[in-house]
């Protein structure tokens, strides 16, 4: 079983004012230094245990890649350390190396050695590398021929050719089709089940909520939160969103849920509520019955266009349907402080059983990204009951009807 234990950790590159600098700061060694230290990592810790998953997000330049070098000692640090226990497979920068004028096969037996396989292993395993990379005859032909799509089928297919104790994926997966995407991740799960301890960086944060058990954000080359997926996922989009005079605050629910509000305040929710046809307040909701989610907005300053838009998500936090009145092309326009708005979207229920959440944003436009008013995780939580239909598994009921035929075969003629 692997882990991975990293204590304040730290990593900066020395930045010259001009060329001569660094030169002379070579050819006289005991002067005074004519460098700086900029920091892309400083005191970053944090643990993951065996079995364990650990998603790594924040945006371009945070230091997620620099991190997973650090682990995976392709670069060393300036400050703490980092104990790693297992064997380490690492899928880091793409195609990472492959020489471009090997053949793929020569380029496995070369990133299979490193990985710490022997000879006769890569021999046996060959087969599988080939078939799950799905490159055909290309296997046989320069990498320098590839796309980046084959070069990424093919390193992750060397690099969990056997299943190692700690795995470590970037973005790499990102490049290429879904159908490899998926077949990808599948074999992570089937890894996790197995055992494995996985550090991955995405921004999907499908793939963050699905795999990983904790995730932790990196905002500046330093760890800004660490907790549950869907919490640091929820900060995170709303990170993304914040511009000037904007607010990102955290606050716990009375079920222990963390909700995460931004916005810049212009407009907000002063009441949210599920309704039933009986014009009642719920927070269980039987499958297939209508219900209204009804949203009352205040408007603090006059704002030139508003839009509101509601997502259902389940208790993984996955989205399961989601829209806004842009798209419904009811958005409103000129409103002035001190209005208030009543929205009331109706639909039925058509959910599997289980806990459910509603997040809502208002926004100026189609995307929370542009003029953010308000987002609000967490803005009402329900649970739905089947006590009507027929039982089925799933999040979406469907309404299922069949139709069955029998046919009976004709008799056979006499003397046959």
């Amino acid at each position: 079983m692997g882990s991975i234990q990293v204590s304040q950790l730290g990593k900066a590159y020395k930045q010259y004012p001009t060329r001569w600098s660094r030169l002379a700061e070579w050819l006289i060694p005991f002067s005074a230094p004519r460098h700086q230290l900029t920091w892309v990592l400083q005191d970053v810790s944090f643990q993951v245990k065996p079995g364990e998953a650990l998603g790594i997000i924040g945006v371009n330049g945070a230091g997620k890649s620099t991190l997973l070098k650090m682990i995976t000692g392709t670069t060393q640090p300036n400050a703490g350390r980092i104990q790693i226990e297992g064997r380490v497979a690492a899928l880091l920068e793409l195609g990472m190396g492959f020489h471009p004028d090997f053949s793929g096969r020569q380029n496995v037996c070369m990133a299979g050695q490193l990985l710490g396989l022997s000879m006769e292993e890569l021999q046996t395993l060959m087969p599988e590398i080939e078939a799950f990379a799905e490159i055909g005859e290309y296997i046989d032909h320069p990498v320098r021929t590839y796309s980046s799509g084959m070069q990424m089928r093919l390193a992750f297919s060397v690099a969990t050719a056997r299943r190692p104790d700690v795995l470590i994926v970037d973005e790499a997966l990102s490049v290429g089709d879904a159908y490899f995407q998926h077949k990808s991740f599948d074999r992570i799960r089937e890894f996790r089940k197995a055992g494995t301890t996985l550090l991955i960086v995405s921004h999907d944060r499908q793939a963050i909520q699905s795999l990983c058990d904790r995730a932790i954000l990196l905002v500046g080359g330093r760890l800004a939160l660490e907790g549950a997926p869907e919490e640091v996922m929820d900060f995170y989009s709303a990170m993304l969103a914040e511009k000037e005079q904007q607010t990102v605050r955290q606050e716990r629910l009375a079920g222990g849920q963390i909700r995460t509000i931004s916005g810049t305040g212009e407009a907000g929710f002063a009441d949210v509520a599920l309704i039933n046809e009986q014009g009642q307040r719920i927070e269980v909701v039987s499958v297939g019955s209508t219900v209204t989610l009804q949203v009352i907005v205040d408007i603090k300053v006059d704002i030139p266009r508003l839009v509101l838009g509601f997502m259902i998500k389940d208790r993984m936090g996955q989205a399961i349907y989601g829209i806004n009145t842009h798209r419904l092309n009811r958005s409103l326009e000129n409103l002035t402080a001190g209005e208030q708005v009543i929205y009331r979207f109706e639909f039925p229920a058509r959910l599997g059983k289980g806990n459910y959440s509603i997040a809502l944003s208002l926004s100026r436009f189609d995307s929370h990204l542009d003029t953010n008013y308000e987002w609000r995780d967490f803005a009402l939580v329900f649970h739905v009951i089947n006590i009507a239909q027929p039982d089925f598994v799933g999040c979406a009921w469907l309404d299922s009807r069949v139709a069955i035929e029998r046919t009976v075969p004709l008799p056979s003629p006499a003397g046959h």
